[in-house]
């Protein structure tokens, strides 16, 4: 057996320490990074999803409907701004309960090549008596400085435990 380290505790091996709903503010932003959707991105949509229409997965289907590329379907950018690809899981890691509800407005085509922007916003905290809802605005930029996608989620959350 290998010497053990007495220094090292896997138990302190965190990102951040942990927030509750208590700790949290309208106006906090977690920005998720940025990535350019490409082929891989597209063919893993795909094999999840099970959709196989070909303005998603063919060239040149879609330049014959007067795209420049492959369309990405909503869903695939919706994804994007998935908490768990950025930090808010980690904040929230010992309070976070759950995703309760999601939605997205879809406002400008993204296509394979283009680079995406995450991010999610605190926009309102709804307090319970042990949990609260923590509302985040959802929203995708490409790299052409638009607004491709627009949304709402919602997280349930555990309030401090009573000292």
């Amino acid at each position: 057996m290998r010497d053990i380290d007495p220094n090292f505790d896997p138990a302190l091996h965190i990102l951040t320490d942990s927030s509750y709903f208590e700790d949290m503010s309208v106006g906090q932003r977690f920005v998720i990074p940025s990535r350019t959707l490409g082929d891989a991105n597209f063919a893993a949509f795909q094999l999840a999803s099970g959709d196989n229409h070909p303005i998603h997965y063919d060239v040149e289907y879609c330049r014959k409907k007067g795209h420049p590329h492959m369309l990405a379907h909503g869903f695939q950018i919706a994804i994007q701004t998935a908490p768990g690809a950025g930090m808010l899981p980690h904040v929230l890691e010992e309070s976070l309960i759950g995703l309760i509800e999601q939605s997205s407005k879809f406002l400008v085509p993204v296509y394979c090549g283009d680079t995406v922007y995450p991010a999610l916003e605190i926009s309102e905290l709804i307090p319970g008596k042990t949990t609260g809802v923590i509302v985040l605005s959802s929203t995708v930029h490409n790299q052409h400085r638009q607004l491709v996608m627009r949304g709402e989620q919602k997280m349930l959350v555990r309030k401090r435990s009573p000292t």
